[in-house]
């Protein structure tokens, strides 16, 4: 039974996990057609980028031992996304 709950909870997982990803992948597309995210841009590499950014302040939240706020992060992640580094 509990291999079965693993199984199970590992399908839901890659479920939600998709979601995630289509959802971005649909929301790139929108900024991609208003304008906002440039054109000439592959969508999945760009969320590719997104997600590996993502993912990285929130490894980095969850091995600061509180040090470190991860809402505040959100408003800059965004600037980068949309503004870039240059």
């Amino acid at each position: 039974e509990t291999h079965q709950n693993s199984r199970l909870a590992e399908a839901q997982i890659k479920e939600m996990s998709k979601m995630y990803r289509d959802l971005i992948s649909e929301i790139v597309e929108q900024g991609q057609q208003e304008g906002t995210i440039r054109r000439d841009l592959y969508v999945g590499l760009v969320k590719r980028f997104i997600i590996g950014a993502v993912d990285e302040v929130i490894n980095t939240w969850l091995h600061s031992d509180g040090e470190y706020d991860l809402v505040s992060m959100a408003d800059p992640l965004v600037e980068l996304f949309l503004k870039g580094i240059g």
